[in-house]
């Protein structure tokens, strides 16, 4: 007899995000586990209490999450969890740290029902932090140009060289910004634009990308008011403005909670799956 279907969230915060928990729940998770202020050292426990509990053929019903707002710590999880298993005596799991997987994946599928992202020039803002560094990521696996860019020269090189450690031929530009005088040049024969920053703080005046001419698509993530890309509504959902297709955080998010519900529905496929940025992207290319 088929065994409830039990999810594992483990959070790097001392409080598990309550968001992901709402999501599961309302994904139809039989039971939901919830770890918070989860560590490396204290993964292997955990997991070794999912694998050996259930059969062979009851495994693909007990599953992980990996959240929090730490994503290089999230990461670590991620890299412990699966070192757990062995053979065919593993469980699948996800990561999706503060959503920055299923928001990226979001946002580039958006871009690419308006444009061929092969040779594509497309600039990334905020490139650095986690939502930043996965656009850039799945951007580049799908063969845009990409500009990373950063305040700092020395963290967009550094998310270009850890991009290219995984894809050699991908064609990326680090691209340091110190004011909003930088992004005319940086803007100059970009036909997408993502704006990845920090919720509050707006990157591009709307007059910067109004004089943008080459810009098609534009995508701004940041939620909170002001606009990360000034004149892009956050409910905005391929609404045209200045002749660019616009997308705001709210118009994006409505893709991300349905990637993020199908990618839980994957987990209860199998036992062997493993869902990072690029397997979440494959998801949302799948469901359209």
């Amino acid at each position: 007899m088929s065994k409830p279907r039990i999810l594992i969230q483990l959070d790097t915060d001392c409080q598990p995000s309550v968001f992901d928990a709402v999501v599961a729940v309302d994904s139809g998770v039989d039971h939901l586990f919830r770890h918070g202020g989860v560590t490396p050292d204290a993964v292997r426990e955990l997991i070794y209490g999912a694998m050996f509990t259930r059969g062979p053929e009851n495994l693909r019903n007990t599953a992980v999450f990996i959240g929090g707002s730490n994503a290089v710590g999230s990461e670590a999880l991620l890299a412990e969890v699966t070192g757990c298993f062995f053979g065919p005596v593993r469980v699948s799991v996800m990561l999706d740290p503060n959503g920055a997987n299923t928001t990226a994946a979001a946002a580039v599928h958006a871009a690419s029902r308006h444009e061929s992202l092969a040779g594509a020039e497309a600039v990334v803002l905020a490139a650095t932090g986690p939502v930043g560094r996965r656009v850039v990521r799945l951007l580049a696996r799908e063969g845009a140009r990409v500009r990373a860019v950063s305040r700092s020269y020395a963290r967009a090189q550094t998310v270009c060289n850890a991009v290219r450690a995984i894809l050699p031929d991908s064609d990326l530009t680090p691209v340091e910004q110190s004011s909003s005088e930088d992004l005319p040049a940086i803007l100059d024969h970009a036909v997408i634009l993502i704006a990845a920053g920090t919720s509050g703080v707006q990157l591009v005046p709307e007059t910067v990308r109004r004089g943008a001419m080459s810009l098609r698509v534009v995508i701004d993530l940041n939620a909170v008011p002001p606009a990360g890309i000034e004149g892009v509504a956050v409910h905005d959902t391929a609404e045209v403005r200045a002749g660019c297709i616009c997308y705001g955080a709210i118009g994006v998010g409505d893709q991300k909670m349905k990637i993020h519900q199908a990618a839980l529905h994957r987990l209860f496929e199998t036992n062997d799956l493993v869902l990072d940025a690029e397997e979440i992207y494959a998801i949302a290319k799948e469901i359209g």
